[in-house]
């Protein structure tokens, strides 16, 4: 799945792994202060998937925007795959607010999930990489992309690898 989500776009694998991030944190710490348990997941969970479509949605817009010829067709395309997205969003909200078959609240929360997941998503990346060196090398990285400071440690006496030691930078 991750796969095929990276040939639409490199980041959306991120994105939709921050989105379903950001609900269990939301999940584990609210579900237990309020009444209707059910009904908060529901609507978490519901507005969780809805944001997970939208990033779906947004990254083939993107997609096609670069790809499709600037035609006419092209640009009509692209504008109602935009306003699908707001119809979808509003119907998640009138079928929560009108029908009660969730958590309105939550389901909003839910679907902010998406807005979370691209703010956190460099952050997110970023420990990935750490991790990930980390991993590879069996060493600890501060700077991940390729341990510059302990690579060049033993370049001279002194183990610095600095101007103070003497090497050229």
């Amino acid at each position: 799945m991750p796969n095929r989500l990276r040939r639409i776009n490199d980041a959306l694998p991120g994105l939709v792994a921050g989105i379903i991030l950001y609900a269990v944190v939301v999940q584990l710490a609210g579900v237990w202060f309020v009444r209707d348990k059910l009904g908060y997941s529901v609507g978490l969970w519901f507005g969780a998937f809805v944001a997970v479509g939208l990033a779906i949605n947004i990254a083939t817009v993107i997609l096609d925007s670069v790809t499709l010829d600037g035609g006419r067709r092209a640009e009509m395309r692209i504008i109602v795959k935009s306003v699908l997205r707001y119809l979808v969003v509003a119907a998640l909200f009138l079928l929560f607010g009108y029908l009660k078959l969730g958590n309105l609240f939550t389901a909003f929360i839910g679907v902010l999930g998406l807005k979370i997941s691209a703010y956190m998503q460099p952050l997110l990346e970023k420990l990935g990489k750490r991790a990930k060196a980390q991993d590879e090398s069996g060493r600890n990285c501060p700077g991940a992309l390729g341990c510059e400071e302990t690579e060049n440690s033993g370049n001279n006496l002194s183990g610095r690898g600095d101007a103070a030691s003497g090497d050229k930078i």
